[in-house]
């Protein structure tokens, strides 16, 4: 690869238009859902008695049977095939962090005439072969049956392309012996558990009229966009969704324009085709903006029941990466793709609410309500303070480590923020002097044509990784190209498990009068737990040590936080909340590990390829060059200090490069020769050679800004970040 191929992708973007969207008849309420089989296509296809049994198994739970089973996948078939379907699969999601499918068409045969086929059991079962898939030691390699059971709380929907059109019915995938080797099975068994233990605690409210809690969630989503043409040439990018090399560039995120600013023609293009594209498959997106770094953008849903959006968010990565490239992008999601810029997260909003249509989250206007929240929010505290350690390994990822407590993202520090106001709520609980006295009040700006505005009663804390934002929580630490199963799934757990302490303890006290039982158990969850309340700046060196003295665990990397999934603690809580078996928790950790492991190796393997093929040899070019330039000055008595110090500068800097390469192969061999548990294995490569990476990153780096500029064969970082 030449610097040719370089500057002939700079000037083609130059050339490059944006590209129109393909027009829609329909309007955008026309539009939504327009690729989805839910309610309103059921209500309308399904007969009566069938609709309202699959909405009971829909929203509550229920069991399906058979005959049913095969009126759904009728009407279904039917309604795919008028939209131009050919195939259906079934779409899961394998513990790799993306989806997985295996189409199947909908052709049969009898008496050699061709029909169009479509089962129950085909709709309810499906067959893929699982021993490809990660399983962390539940299957062994020859055990290959699995099988992905319908999840009919999330819609089916149908994918379009050019040339035809696939029914996806969202699914669970487990294996022979019924163990979950996804990661929607045991988020499904989380909200149960949470169902399960918020009803108990409403009854022990009084509240006989609510029939099921649901955890609801909206994910927003960030991300990078760079010119494909640009990007096919950086063989790291391609490799592990990160520039392991690039000297800083004369602008970064500085100036601060990025942020909000207006949106680039070509860039507003292609949102606006995944916009439309996400539209029809019924995603409620809502947002769109430019996000804090030079190309990074946002796209942000209305919330919706958890399960389903998990669905959305792994449906809405998928369209951002092939929409991107209908119009010469490619979409990043990797945390950290560039150096010394902010990387990207995914905002997990998290609320619960009732199948009455109220929030538990919000504050409400009667003494009945207010009970109702001040006993959730102690057990959300309660669950995250007890639980830090298992809901921070449930973001713990190689890319994630490189993001979380960069100033630009939360800390490792599990604590939470709940803003002044309810924070006062607490401590008059604990001390006994009554509620917060604040109220939410207006702002006046002083320009007498424009309005006052309501001021919300808190406001928001950026550095806190689990804020509360007037009526849900935000999980700030979850890495954007993350799955949200994984975390939903521990914070659903978490939130249950203390829901169901809540419930007990109140049940102790139901002789005392339901005011007094509620008040003795609240304050004093609030007393035990207050220490993982934090309003202030969680990036200051004041937090860390405030938080060590306080006993908050600090878990700054990755490899260590993901033994938390193994602790007895932790495996008990799972399996005592019926969300995973001891053998399930023990998979998903030795998965992790064994991820980490692997994406370490394709990055250092990537370096060492790049710096011997490409940075090296320009490098040299360029030694070469300046060496004989240097000579041919001598030999006419021209030669200066000036040149001599950059020849110097240059062989030590291609030296020292050199040196470094040799180091990292030699720990990558190391790291990748070693024997014993999985956690050792991952602590070699985070101890050796992660660091030697970082080395030959800041030498090759520096060979950048020496190297003459025609030899150089990778797009700068100016030309990366810039060039829309």
């Amino acid at each position: 690869m030449s610097s040719a191929a370089r500057v002939a992708a700079i000037q083609l973007i130059a050339r490059k238009s944006p590209l129109a969207a393909e027009a829609s008849s329909k309007n955008v309420p026309e539009l939504f859902g327009a690729n989805v089989f839910g309610l309103e296509q059921m209500r309308t296809r399904l007969p009566e008695g069938a609709y309202e049994s699959l909405e009971s198994c829909m929203q509550r739970g229920q069991q399906m049977n058979a005959e049913l089973a095969d009126v759904v996948a009728n009407e279904m078939k039917q309604w795919a095939l008028e939209r131009g379907a050919t195939h259906f699969t079934h779409w899961f999601q394998p513990m790799t962090g993306a989806t997985a499918e295996k189409h199947d068409s909908f052709v049969g045969f009898e008496d050699g005439r061709l029909l169009m086929e479509f089962s129950g059991k085909a709709l309810v079962k499906g067959e893929p072969d699982a021993s490809s898939f990660p399983s962390g030691g539940l299957r062994a390699t020859f055990e290959a049956r699995g099988y992905t059971a319908w999840d009919p709380t999330s819609p089916a929907f149908i994918r379009e392309t050019r040339s035809g059109a696939t029914l996806c019915i969202p699914t669970a995938f487990c294996s022979w012996t019924g163990e979950a080797l996804d990661e929607k099975t045991p988020l499904l068994r989380s909200a149960e558990a949470l169902n399960r233990a918020a009803l108990k605690v409403l009854r022990a409210l009084g509240d006989e009229r609510t029939g099921h809690v649901y955890p609801t969630l909206g994910c927003e989503q960030e991300y990078f966009l760079v010119d494909r043409d640009l990007y096919v040439l950086r063989p790291d990018l391609v490799a592990t969704g990160r520039t392991l090399f690039g000297a800083k560039p004369p602008k970064g995120q500085e100036l601060e324009d990025h942020y909000f600013g207006a949106i680039p023609r070509r860039v507003l293009a292609f949102m606006e085709d995944v916009e439309q594209e996400l539209w029809k498959l019924g995603v409620p997106v809502k947002t769109r903006h430019n996000e804090v770094a030079p190309s990074q953008y946002e796209l942000a849903p209305i919330f919706e029941r958890s399960t389903v959006a998990s669905d959305h968010n792994m449906l809405t990565m998928e369209v951002l990466k092939q929409v991107a490239q209908r119009h010469g992008f490619q979409c990043l999601m990797h945390e950290k793709p560039y150096a010394g810029i902010n990387g990207s997260g995914k905002h997990n909003n998290w609320a619960l609410s009732t199948d009455t249509g109220e929030n538990l989250l919000e504050p409400g206007r009667s003494p009945e309500q207010n009970m109702r929240f001040i006993v959730m929010l102690a057990a959300v505290l309660r669950g995250v303070d007890l639980h830090a350690d298992v809901l921070r390994a449930s973001i713990a990822h190689a890319g994630n480590d490189h993001r979380l407590g960069a100033n630009e993202a939360p800390p490792a520090i599990l604590s939470v923020y709940l803003g002044e106001q309810l924070t006062e709520v607490m401590e008059g609980l604990i001390h006994g002097t009554g509620g917060s006295s604040r109220t939410g009040d207006t702002m006046k700006l002083g320009v007498t044509t424009m309005p006052d505005l309501p001021r919300d009663a808190t406001d928001r804390n950026r550095t806190s990784p689990f804020a509360f934002t007037g009526n849900k929580f935000e999980f700030r630490a979850v890495g954007s190209s993350q799955a949200p199963s994984k975390p939903m799934t521990v914070l659903n757990t978490i939130v249950a498990e203390s829901l169901e302490f809540l419930a007990d303890e109140l049940g102790k006290r139901k002789d005392k009068g339901l005011e007094e039982a509620v008040n003795e158990v609240v304050v004093d969850v609030f007393r035990r737990h207050q220490r993982v309340v934090f309003n202030g700046n969680g990036y200051s060196e004041e937090w860390q040590a405030e938080a060590q003295r306080r006993g908050l665990p600090n878990v700054p990397n990755a490899v260590d936080a993901l033994c938390c999934f193994g602790e007895r603690k932790n495996v008990e809580l799972f399996d005592r909340m019926q969300v995973l078996s001891p053998r399930e928790s023990e998979s998903r950790m030795n998965i992790q590990f064994e991820a980490y492991c692997k994406a370490i190796a394709i990055e250092a393997q990537s370096a060492l390829s790049m710096a011997r093929t490409m940075i090296l040899p320009a490098a040299q070019k360029t030694q070469r060059d300046v060496a004989e330039s240097l000579t041919a000055a001598q030999a006419h008595g021209l030669a200066t200090e000036r040149q001599a110090e950059r020849l110097r500068d240059l062989s030590g800097a291609i030296e020292a490069c050199v040196g470094c390469i040799e180091e990292l192969a030699g720990a990558f061999e190391r790291a990748e020769a070693h024997q014993g548990p999985e956690y050792e294995h991952a602590k070699c490569y985070r101890d050796t050679v992660l660091p030697a990476m970082d080395r030959l990153r800041e030498q090759a780096d520096r060979l950048e800004t020496l190297t003459d500029d025609s030899y150089w064969p990778l797009p700068k970082y100016r030309e990366l970040l810039f060039l829309q």
